[in-house]
């Protein structure tokens, strides 16, 4: 008998809401049935339903009885004849008849035959899978569920035993259920209990009953038609879009089919209110009479329960394998899927404590906090999407999905959209990017994702439905995962894992150039190899690195004294690379690190007890003495301690070799001052600086020791070799903050605790790790960042300031080649570095084309480069002069020079500390540089701007908000406000070229973004040529060149669609001239020489002021101080002639003691000869090296009365006497008017001639583009000839083609920033919302028309251009706000007036476009360089620590 399933009317709530009716298709016809119909005991019809349906059916069941018998008797008549022939078949060569050979299966025979194709294998497998703890699975069948709490659910991975199709019957009615909750809103409950010992298995659920109706076409109730008979559905309809579970009508009926037992029951309250059971046996060939009860208008419920045919399976209880379990663990995935549904689903009468998706993941990976869990991200995507992400525990992709309450336990297409999409985003994250060769599929192998979706209408790759095959596009909704889930996840440790598995990958790779211990090793040039390297005594070896082939030498020769059977060479050519953030194939294809392992017989990823299995026991390091010599070192040691710790840690393996870097000698080499670093050596100077008779000589290289002195360091080579020693776990996490990435703010506060006059005692025979990094290698990342960093003061960095003081010291007024002046620099300013880098510098300091400088310092006399590509087209250093510029000593004022601290080096007067400009050149220049722990940008500003703040300044006023500004460039800057950003982190300002509309085909570009070189830009026009595809059109056809040197001119043709595509994107976007430039990264040194971040160019400004302010104090001084002294001599002078004359003082024939003698008792004064003190002759060379007198000034210039006894014998006469009283009485009148200057009218005077010849300069530019114009006339036809000499030609205006301007995104101006007033009236500023959206900008046609009211423009109308030369122009009035030399910066409104053109006569229209750049303006203020391994910039610096 079948198993009863009777749900009582009390134990359950229904909701009597009426629904959505389900849909359900007609069956298809069936053919040979093989089963036995059931004879069924007839009952009354209902009076309500009639008797007419029930007719249909016991006629059909008749028939189809008959049908079957007859085939059953037919078959078992055909299996009687054991093969015999009979009838007419024929007999095959097997015995078998044709009959036999070839025959035809109805499909249930099929399903029963062939069951893998339907629900999988039926054999039992053994497979790693997750079921539910079976001790948890056993506590939950024992208690009682009224007196107990539940036990915590919990999942574990474990092989198991058990049959797919088993789990498959099962896992259909599971679905079909789940289906339900998405058809009904109302369902709310589901229920699964598994009788062990029936082997009976029942699930239920509630909500809407199935419809309890005859269906018309079949002549069988809906329930039978849905569960009894094959290839029925209601999802053949693939024009709707289901979210539901089924597909192919097979689902209900396998289960049917593979149980000995099947009883369907439903309460179809809110349709019929009919009950309706049925029960179906003996693998559905047999169907029972359905029984059909009334039922409440609440009842609403469906219940299917069937025994499993476990014979079929090769089991004989259900408890025989775990497949049970993996059922159970099945029923917890409904759960989990049916949670966001509200659905509440029980277990054995066990309500399982899933209220949502996190806690079903939970299950696999732990709850957060829990010892052992995972961490995760989840998100709920939308209604049909929620992920959680985490992390793989084993090295391979994992995935735990559904679709539509369906476990795709192979995953899918859902799957993979996730994955790939997480794998995507994080290769492009900034930690990943750096490995090239990371792949998406290495990435993914490390994630675990958690998919619940609900697709519409899926398709798998079988009945099975383990693998999702639909296209991602065809699902019906999309899975965007935000970026605070990619974000968060980033953090999850993902990363990390990938990193690891990467290095590991990666130590792999390296451990293929891992050294070995031999004795001869081959192939590495330059190597001078220990006779016992490699030997029985290799311990004792050790390897010298040296620094470059000349350090080598000096090596080679001190070997002559300790020989060479323990003493290997190998010279470093340059710096090693810094190891610690670099990738693999950096390090791999890096010859010099291959070499070291293979010399030193490394092996990778070992570590080490003892030198015994390597070639060398020691690595000793023998650099220069300067900054670079210390850099090395430190690479040295920082590749040993990343990839080899204990060899760092390892005592006497790391060693330095130290040589002097000045030596001071006196009396005849018999005392001798040895200084192994400049500031020891300055501190000595300065203590003994009354003791005369030393000799200095500077070691700034190897190569400066002679061969006899290397020889002498070898000989006492335990003085002379200091011990790097390992003291605790300090000394390596201080070499990893030097050289990682990772450590930004720790290096800058490292760098921001240096002090000056630090250094590293030598005299000590061990040198500490954290003592060599923190008073040695902090030195060279100081002057690093020195040499990148400007100063507020001067504007200046140190190359620089050494070329500009050359310039004023040998008064450059004519011209001198590049490559001579980088010579002289080199020899009077104490230049160490290359000279190459110094041309590099002096041809910087001479451009002014666009982009570059705003005021030149040199003057540019033959190719310094041009905007065409960016300056990299300059003419070799040989070939091109230079001199200073006409504003070089406007700016710096002669008078100034006195005032300065002038440094000294290898006891030569070079370059001041700074220099202090009439105005701030940092602001009219700009910077740029990457230093160790600290980078900066400033953009440049007009000179007038600057002038005019300072002013203000001076007076008292407050300054005006300045906006960049770049000589030459006639695009528009325009100021953008972000709404919430903070004033404190600096100012964004959007760059825009200029684009012209020519007709619905052509466009011209007459301006590029600034540092958007004209050469690159072409070669982005070029691309834009050649199509992405094959069969695609590229974006534009043709474009012609019209451009100079100095100025931007394409025409580019386009397709009419293309350029109506760009007008929608936005034109200034889509041909990119849309840049930005912030102020939000501008460091500078301060007067106080530490590192600043100023947020807005008044700042600069304020400060500067300041320090300039008393250095007018000190210049007004000075001045009367050198007055005074005039006056003082010229009294002298006098007093001196008069005595002469009336001979109260006789000077012939005496000796010149006893006059000056003489002179001393009658009160005058020892003065300088030439009446200059040692300011006024700073800039004069003096190669003598003279020792100060006892009656030296304080200065340390000679005085005496030579200015007396050397004046001509004309000087006695009378009128000369009259000629010095009234130079005395001008400089008596000189004094009182200095007296009465204020030091800030003497700035305001100056600032007024620099203003002055600002304009002079610019009329002389402008007269050169007026000449230029001129030629161009006569150039295209002899125009213009004929004219009198002396009078210019009028500057040609402009010529632009007659068309459409189009102007670049802009809004209505808006307040300035906080630090002053309205800009001036001069500047109209436009300005950009940043937060605003793109508008659509519409179609070329449509504009046109819509200005119809200005003059009726036809757009066919206007004429293309043929020639720049044919076209109309905009006058460079017109095209300009105001005759000053700012940029154009006018405010555009949406849709600006038609102006009318006086050079043309035609009508041009300004449109306006509101479009988003393709930067984003972030304040990306501080990052690192390679110099010592930033972790900020985007680019990589060729320096590397």
């Amino acid at each position: 008998m079948a198993t009863t399933c009777v749900y009582e009317e009390d134990d359950y709530e229904y909701d009597d809401e009426n629904d959505e009716d389900m849909e359900y298709a007609p069956r298809a016809k069936l053919g040979k049935a093989s089963r036995v119909v059931q004879s069924v005991k007839k009952t009354k019809p209902n009076s309500k339903n009639g008797s007419t349906k029930k007719k249909p059916s016991s006629r059909a069941r008749s028939a189809l009885a008959e049908k079957t018998n007859r085939i059953d008797e037919e078959e078992d008549e055909y299996d009687g004849n054991d093969g015999d022939v009979g009838g007419d078949g024929a007999s095959g060569a097997d015995g078998k008849t044709i009959e036999q050979t070839y025959q035809k299966l109805s499909q249930l025979e099929h399903i029963l035959l062939r069951p893998d194709t339907y629900v999988g294998s039926i054999e039992r497998q053994q497979q790693n899978v997750w079921i539910l703890k079976e001790e948890e699975e056993d506590r939950s069948d024992a208690m009682d569920c009224n007196d107990c709490s539940p036990p915590s659910l919990s999942f574990e991975h474990k092989a198991i035993e058990f049959v797919p199709g088993l789990y498959k019957i099962f896992d259909e009615i599971l679905v079909n259920a789940c289906d339900h909750s998405v058809r009904d809103s109302s369902m709310d409950t589901l229920r699964v209990d598994f009788d062990k010992e029936n082997g009976t298995i029942r699930v239920f659920n509630n909500g809407k009953g199935i419809p309890v109706e005859m269906h018309k076409a079949e002549g069988v109730h809906v329930p039978e038609l849905i569960f009894g008979h094959l290839l029925t559905s209601s999802n053949y309809d693939d024009g709707e879009k289901k979210l539901t579970g089924g597909r192919n009508g097979y689902g209900s009926k396998l289960t049917n089919i593979f149980s000995s037992e099947f009883v369907i029951e439903t309460c179809d309250g809110k349709g019929s209110q009919k009950r309706y059971r049925q029960r179906f046996s003996n693998n559905m060939k047999e169907i029972g009479k359905p029984e059909i009860t009334k039922c409440l208008k609440r009842d609403n419920w469906t219940c299917v329960s069937f025994k499993p045919d476990l014979e079929k399976f090769g089991l004989e209880s259900l408890a025989e394998t775990e497949t049970m379990l993996l059922m159970k663990k099945r029923v917890v995935d409904a759960a989990g899927c049916l949670a966001k549904r509200k659905v509440k689903v029980y277990l054995n009468d066990r309500q399982l404590p899933i209220k949502n998706f996190q806690d079903y993941v939970n299950l696999y990976i732990g709850k957060p906090g829990a010892e052992g869990a995972l961490p995760r991200v989840y998100e709920k995507v939308n209604d049909r999407w929620e992920v959680c992400a985490s992390v793989a525990t084993e090295g391979q992709f994992n995935q735990v999905s559904f679709v539509n309450s369906i476990c795709t336990l192979k995953g899918g297409t859902h799957a993979n959209l996730v994955a790939d999409s997480l794998a995507k985003k994080l290769l492009g994250t900034k930690t990943l990017k750096k490995h090239k060769k990371l792949k998406p599929a290495h990435v993914k192998s490390h994630i675990w994702v958690f998919v619940n979706a609900m697709i519409e209408n899926p398709s798998f790759d079988s009945q099975t439905k383990e693998f999702l095959t639909l296209k991602a596009s065809a699902f019906g909704s999309k899975c965007d995962l935000s970026d605070t889930f990619m974000k968060k996840f980033e953090k999850s440790g993902v990363v990390d894992n990938i990193l690891e598995w990467a290095n590991f990958k990666e130590n792999k790779q390296l451990k293929k150039q891992d050294g070995s211990k031999k004795t001869r090793l081959t192939g590495i040039p330059k190597l001078d190899d220990a006779n016992d390297a490699g030997g029985r005594n290799s311990q004792h070896c050790t390897l010298i690195l040296t620094e470059g082939d000349s350090a080598k030498a000096l090596a080679v020769s001190g070997l002559s004294v300790v020989g060479r059977d323990r003493y290997g060479v190998f010279p470093l050519r340059g710096k090693l690379l810094n190891v610690r953030d670099a990738s693999t194939q950096q390090v791999m294809n890096n010859a010099e690190i291959t070499y070291l392992k293979q010399i030193l017989g490394l092996q990778h990823g070992k570590k080490y007890e003892d030198t015994k299995s390597l070639r060398y026991g020691h690595l000793m390091i023998m650099t220069d003495q300067d900054h670079d010599g210390s850099h090395i070192k430190g690479l040295v040691i920082n590749f040993m301690h990343h990839f080899f710790p204990s060899l760092v840690k390892m005592p006497g393996f790391m060693v330095e070799f130290v040589t002097p870097i000045v030596k001071a000698t006196r009396n005849n080499g018999k005392d001798v001052k040895v200084f192994y670093t400049l500031p020891e050596y300055e501190s000595w100077k300065e203590a003994s600086a009354n003791e005369k008779g030393w000799k200095i000589k500077y070691y700034k290289g190897l190569g400066t020791s002679t061969a006899k002195e290397a020889k002498e360091y070898f000989a006492d080579l335990q003085k002379n070799s200091k011990d790097f020693t390992y003291t605790c776990d300090e000394d390596g996490k201080l070499i990893e903050m030097v050289f990682s990435k990772k450590h930004v703010d720790d290096r800058k506060r490292w760098l921001n605790s240096f002090q000056p006059g630090t250094f590293l005692d030598h005299n000590c025979s061990e040198i500490p790790y954290k003592d060599f990094i923190n008073k040695e290698l902090i030195l060279f990342s100081r002057a690093d960042l020195e040499r990148s960093i400007p100063c507020i003061l001067d504007g200046f960095k140190p190359g620089q300031r050494k070329i500009m003081y050359c310039g004023f010291k040998r008064n450059l007024k004519s011209d001198i080649k590049v490559a001579q002046f980088a010579g002289y620099v080199s020899e009077h300013s104490a230049y160490h570095h290359g000279e190459q880098s110094l041309a590099s510098t002096i041809v910087g300091l001479a451009q002014d084309y666009v982009g570059s400088n705003n005021v030149n310092l040199l003057f540019p006399s033959g190719q310094f480069g041009t905007r065409l590509q960016g300056g990299k087209d300059s003419a070799s250093p040989r070939y091109i002069y230079t001199r200073l510029g006409p504003l070089a000593r406007y700016l710096f004022r002669e008078e100034d020079d006195r005032l300065l601290n002038y440094l000294d080096e290898d006891g030569q007067s070079i370059e001041p500390e700074w220099y202090l400009p009439v105005l701030p050149l940092v602001l009219l220049n700009g910077a740029d540089g990457i230093g160790t722990g600290w980078s900066t940008s400033i953009p440049n500003y007009n000179p007038k701007d600057v002038a005019a703040n300072v002013k203000r300044y001076i007076s008292g006023m407050p300054m005006e908000s300045m906006v960049p500004w770049y000589k030459g460039f006639e695009g528009e800057i325009s100021r953008v406000i972000t709404k919430g950003a903070s004033a404190d982190k600096g100012e964004s300002f959007s760059v825009s070229g200029i684009i012209n509309i020519i007709d619905e085909k052509t466009i011209e570009i007459v301006e590029l973004p600034l540092r958007k070189w004209t050469q690159d830009y072409k070669d982005f026009l070029e691309a834009l040529m050649k199509p992405v595809k094959k069969e695609q059109q590229p974006f534009i056809t043709d474009y012609k060149e019209y451009h100079t040197d100095t100025s931007v001119h394409f025409v580019v043709t386009l397709p009419e669609k293309n350029l109506e595509l760009a007008q929608k994107q936005g034109i200034y976007k889509t041909f990119k001239l849309l840049t930005t430039i912030s102020t939000s990264n501008m460091h500078l040194f301060s007067s106080e020489g530490l590192i600043k971040r100023y947020t807005a160019p008044e700042e600069i400004i304020e400060e500067f002021c300041d320090k300039r302010l008393e250095f007018y104090q000190k210049r007004k001084d000075c001045m009367l101080q050198d007055e005074e002294e005039q006056m003082k001599r010229l009294d002298n002078k006098v007093r001196f002639i008069l005595m002469v004359v009336n001979g109260e003082l006789v000077i012939s024939n005496r000796k010149k003691a006893d006059i000056e003698s003489d002179l001393d008792n009658l009160g005058f004064d020892r003065l300088t000869k030439g009446g200059k003190s040692k300011a006024s002759k700073q800039n004069q060379e003096n190669d003598e090296d003279d020792e100060a007198s006892p009656k030296s000034s304080k200065a340390g210039a000679k005085v005496s009365y030579d200015y007396l006894l050397s004046m001509p014998l004309w000087s006695l006469s009378l009128e000369k006497v009259q000629d010095l009283q009234n130079e005395y009485d001008q400089k008596k009148e000189a004094v009182q008017k200095i007296r009465g200057t204020k030091p800030t009218d003497m700035w305001l005077d100056d600032i007024e001639q620099l203003e002055e010849n600002l304009d002079v300069v610019a009329a002389e530019e402008k007269k050169l583009q007026e000449e230029l114009a001129e030629q161009q006339q006569r150039a295209k036809g002899g125009k213009g000839k004929g004219k009198a000499k002396g009078k210019s030609a009028k500057a040609a205006p402009k010529k632009l083609a007659v068309g459409v301007k189009v102007a670049p995104p802009v809004i209505e101006a808006k307040a300035p920033s906080k630090r002053g007033k309205a800009a001036a009236p001069k500047k109209r500023i436009t300005q950009v919302d940043s937060d605003s959206e793109d508008d659509f900008m519409p179609s070329l046609m449509e504009r046109l028309a819509s200005r119809s009211g200005a003059g009726d423009i036809d757009v066919a109308k206007v004429p293309a251009a043929k020639a720049p030369a044919k076209r109309k122009q905009m006058s460079k009035k017109e095209s300009l706000d105001s005759p000053s030399p700012q940029q154009k910066t006018k405010t555009v409104r949406r849709v600006s007036p038609v102006k009318k053109k006086t050079a043309a006569k035609k009508k041009s229209i300004v449109l306006s476009e509101t479009e988003e750049s393709d930067s984003e303006f972030e304040n990306d203020s501080e990052f690192d360089s390679d110099a010592l391994c930033d972790d900020e910039s985007e680019s990589d610096s060729d320096f590397e620590m």
